[in-house]
């Protein structure tokens, strides 16, 4: 066995989900923006959706990301690194599936930190697919890619927290099922800079959470809603800290960490559908008596994006065989470099294939506007490139340094 060839059950889910990509998901994307447009609710809950969850679930294509087989099919990263992509093709299959973010890394949090009361009133709908979440850390007022900025005030009143501040970029937060936040707050601004947060467990119709607004993103009130929201003496019982004070940006850590691999697997199918869809319409369209397929810069894009798919795509599997076998702390140089490398060479592909596709390729007749503002925001969820490049050079420059230091002892 090669070392990234699929595991014989990897390769069952493959095979069945891309059967229900072709047979269920592609088809019900026509349906879905119908369902949106009649009802005039940019966050309406789609019947279409309903129904795929419950088709997705009957077929086994459910909770495919979660590591634990007590809640999931308990795959490894590996395994599950070709699902995600597969899933990446369509803006409605990973929830289908419950495989979509910010529910996938609140469950993990929740299975991870939750206690006993938070399974039961938290994870188990969410794992059911029943209640939407919702993760609070951007902050409007501060530059959030430092958690140690993080302004949103936690004080201690007894058996409670008393929580005071504003988010944004709340993802999930106008999801018509979202029921619950997972809020990061500071709790002791005395303490050393990594122990000064924590992460809360807080119901988003508590007294004091007023979710103001949606917040559009390049046009698109996205369903699912990224809000800006409130905390007003809001009220929290201690027994909703998460593993305990001070250990919010630890927790962190460890919820980004799968998010951002998880992102960018996704980002490879969208990358991968826009190739298609590109080399189909220069296929298709002729231009000065020649069909536009013809043209050496259309051959040298298509030629460019299946290098570049290709080589993200082992450098993802690379950081995911290393998470399964090292752990995220050891893989953190792979997963900052496929968060920097995999949304800019999608985008890319995507930029690319508007333009192959004309006037057509910036309207919704095509897939491939609402990709491109997708992948351009992911360049800022789950921190920012340069966030990332700058671990990437210290890590790098580190072993220099050392050495260094190492000659002059």
């Amino acid at each position: 066995m090669s070392l990234f060839e699929m595991s014989d059950r990897a390769k069952k889910y493959q095979a069945d989900l891309l059967e229900f990509m072709d047979s269920r998901i592609y088809p019900a994307e026509a349906v879905y923006h119908e369902q949106m447009r009649a009802s005039g609710d940019p966050h309406f809950q789609p019947p279409i959706i309903e129904d795929l969850k419950a088709e997705a679930r009957k077929r086994g294509l459910w909770n495919l990301f979660h590591p634990h087989p007590e809640w999931g099919p308990g795959l490894t990263n590996l395994e599950y690194a070709p699902l995600a992509e597969i899933m990446g093709r369509s803006h409605i299959a990973s929830e289908a599936c419950n495989c979509n973010a910010p529910d996938t890394g609140n469950m993990e949090v929740l299975t991870l930190f939750g206690t006993d009361e938070h399974k039961e009133k938290y994870l188990k709908p969410l794992l059911d697919g029943t209640m939407a979440s919702a993760f609070a850390m951007t902050e409007p007022r501060v530059a959030s890619s430092d958690a140690t900025n993080i302004e949103l005030r936690m004080e201690r009143d007894g058996d409670e927290y008393v929580l005071n501040g504003r988010k944004w970029f709340a993802s999930n937060a106008m999801h018509k099922n979202c029921r619950v936040l997972i809020v990061m707050g500071k709790t002791d601004p005395t303490a050393a800079p990594h122990r000064q947060q924590s992460m809360m467990v807080v119901p988003i119709d508590a007294p004091g959470v007023t979710v103001i607004r949606n917040l559009p993103v390049f046009g698109y009130a996205d369903r699912e809603g990224h809000a800006e929201i409130t905390f007003e003496n809001v009220r929290v019982p201690a027994k909703d800290v998460l593993k305990g004070e001070g250990e919010g940006f630890a927790i962190s850590q460890a919820r980004l960490g799968p998010g951002r691999i998880h992102h960018c697997m996704r980002a490879i199918g969208a990358a991968e559908r826009a190739l298609e869809l590109m080399c189909r319409r220069a296929q298709s369209r002729v231009t000065f008596g020649r069909p536009v397929a013809d043209r050496s810069n259309i051959q040298d894009w298509i030629a460019e994006a299946r290098i570049d798919i290709e080589m993200i795509r082992l450098l993802t599997l690379k950081a995911a065989y290393l998470m399964d076998t090292v752990g995220n702390k050891e893989a953190r140089t792979e997963i900052a470099a496929i968060k920097v490398a995999a949304p800019n060479i999608a985008l890319k592909i995507v930029d690319r294939a508007i333009q192959v596709h004309g006037g057509a390729g910036v309207t919704e007749d095509f897939p491939l506007a609402m990709m491109y503002a997708h992948l351009r925001t992911l360049r800022l969820a789950d921190g920012p490139d340069e966030v990332h490049k700058r671990a990437i050079a210290k890590q790098e420059l580190r072993q220099y340094r050392d050495a260094a230091t190492a000659e002059v002892s």
